[in-house]
């Protein structure tokens, strides 16, 4: 089992939800968050590319202000990994800075509160 975390825009978080949800992905969970990556950010420019517009996006220049993001958090099989990653970066890839970030980790063990259920077979079947 694999945990991913996936960083993305805010305005992309439903797409995400979609099509991983087409992709038998549909367990996730999903925080707001605050970052930046490499690029430093232009806040003049922010009000617009938090509302989608890709001119916008496309704009920004540098600033050290920390950015509204959303993070996805999902535990999946092994053998979901490559879906689960591939998914993501379709529905949220577009060229330009603050496209996201994907971390992938080792999970150790998954339980399900309701049943007691333990390992894969808590987990999405893909």
């Amino acid at each position: 089992m694999k945990e991913l975390i996936a960083i993305v825009r805010m305005n992309m978080m439903n797409r995400t939800k979609l099509a991983l949800a087409e992709a038998g992905l549909g367990s996730i969970t999903a925080r707001e968050a605050l970052g930046r990556g490499k690029g430093i950010i232009d806040m003049q420019l922010l009000h617009g590319a938090e509302h989608g517009y890709e001119e916008a996006i496309a704009q920004l220049g540098q600033s050290h202000r920390l950015i509204p993001k959303r993070a996805l958090l999902m535990v999946v099989n092994d053998d979901l990994v490559q879906k689960a990653v591939k998914t993501i970066i379709r529905t949220n890839q577009t060229g330009k800075s603050g496209d996201g970030m994907i971390f992938v980790f080792p999970c150790q063990e998954a339980v399900r509160v309701r049943t007691g259920e333990r390992g894969e077979d808590t987990l999405d079947e893909g």
